[in-house]
């Protein structure tokens, strides 16, 4: 019996045995393999500018930007449409050096920033344990979502550099002391900095990759 409908397109050859999802996908593969990979890259981009983001707060942005890379380079090959969304197993090693390079001028660089300020080797060290341990425990103790690990390491490079150097046996003063400890503090928002253009630079590069390989 008539339904009284009209038919349109590729509905009109329905085979009633089939499930709806799969005439759908069988109708035009390739336009549905197409608009999920783009689907895919648009995801891919947006996650990995948020952590870039993450980098920035002083979270561990660059390495989930590395993971989530990875788990792409898994997912792909179950899944054609993730495929050329890869950077590929030689730009995740690079990324990974870079991250670790990045990870290392951010912990340096307060102790460098006490030097510039006339610390000595005692402040340019507490400048690196304070941040190490700023960011580990104030980080919860911060109410603030998402900047707590960031003010957390800098409150820290402060205090342990300002700590090391009026504790220390040839101390020069509290004016000497709050000096390295500023330049500390402010050598670690500058290694921060630097960490985050690591993630940047892994993001485009990464989203750059997936375009060209999927345009």
């Amino acid at each position: 019996m008539a339904s009284g409908l009209p038919e349109y397109g590729w509905c009109s050859d329905l085979d009633p045995s089939v499930p709806l999802w799969a005439s759908w996908l069988n109708s035009d593969r390739e336009a549905h393999m197409t608009f999920a990979a783009v689907l895919a890259g648009f995801l891919f981009a947006t996650g990995g500018l948020f952590c870039t983001l993450l980098t920035a707060v002083g979270l561990p942005g660059t390495w989930l930007l590395i993971g989530f890379a990875g788990f792409i380079e898994v997912l792909g090959r179950f899944w054609p449409a993730f495929a050329c969304l890869s950077p590929g197993l030689g730009m995740l090693v690079f990324g990974g050096v870079l991250a670790l390079g990045g990870e290392i001028l951010e912990t340096l660089a307060g102790a460098a920033g006490s030097r510039a300020g006339g610390g000595s080797r005692r402040g340019m060290v507490g400048a690196i344990l304070g941040g190490l341990i700023g960011g580990l425990l104030l980080t919860g103790l911060i109410p603030i979502p998402l900047l707590g690990t960031l003010i957390g390491a800098i409150i820290g490079t402060f205090a342990g550099a300002g700590i090391a150097e009026l504790s220390g046996p040839e101390s020069a003063g509290l004016g000497h002391g709050l000096r390295a400890a500023l330049w500390a503090t402010l050598g670690r928002l500058a290694g921060t900095f630097g960490k985050t253009m690591v993630a940047v630079a892994l993001w485009l590069a990464f989203t750059f990759a997936a375009s060209t390989a999927c345009g």
